[in-house]
């Protein structure tokens, strides 16, 4: 839920401790368990003839602090301010959010949608937050997520490595489902199918 994701976040001090040593620490950057890297693509923009698909797909910024996530995300990422077309990702570091990454090659991914660009933001904080706040407890099949902004319906999508390992996607999907308060079914599909067919079909369902 949206206060477990935060509470993961947020930074607590102990009563005990002495005024000098809350001072101290307060002044520190917050380290999150991993680093995490902001990439976008916005196919809008001018391309070079015969330009490869992700050729738009830039990395933005890595970070690793708390302190960081909030700065970034309130001055930036946010997927309302994207233009039609174009997608955030925030994924793992040293993960390119494409198909043909190694540790994306076998994986997939489970997919909202979406008619509200308020509510695209708030289900992409609610993801960011669940994803640096190691809520997941299978946080080492994540790859990472993007958010998909579309002139008709937008999307949000939660990329996984091991598609074949239906109880860790199945897990995943529940707790994802759980952390977007969403009662609609939410759906799995491969990335292998994805590159054979332009509609791949739904393999786990929540």
């Amino acid at each position: 839920m949206a206060s477990d994701a935060a509470a993961a976040v947020e930074v607590t001090t102990s009563a005990d401790a002495p005024p000098a040593t809350v001072d101290a620490a307060a002044k520190l950057p917050h380290k999150v368990e991993r680093k995490w890297s902001f990439w976008c693509d916005n196919p809008s923009k001018p391309k070079q003839q015969g330009a490869a698909w992700g050729s738009s797909l830039r990395r933005l910024y890595t970070f690793d602090t708390v302190e960081e996530f909030w700065s970034l995300y309130d001055q930036i990422f946010r997927p309302s301010k994207l233009v039609i077309n174009a997608d955030f990702h925030l994924f793992k570091a040293g993960i390119e959010p494409k198909w043909e990454d190694p540790e994306c090659a076998g994986g997939g991914k489970w997919t909202v949608t979406s008619n509200r660009k308020a509510n695209l933001d708030n289900m992409w904080l609610e993801t960011l937050m669940a994803l640096i706040g190691e809520q997941f407890d299978e946080a080492d099949e994540i790859c990472g997520v993007v958010a998909s902004v579309r002139q008709r319906q937008d999307k949000i999508s939660l990329w996984t490595k091991t598609a074949t390992n239906e109880a860790a996607q199945m897990s995943i999907g529940r707790k994802w489902k759980e952390i977007l308060d969403v009662t609609d079914k939410i759906s799995y599909s491969f990335h292998d199918d994805s590159k054979r067919e332009r509609s791949a079909k739904n393999r786990y369902s929540v």
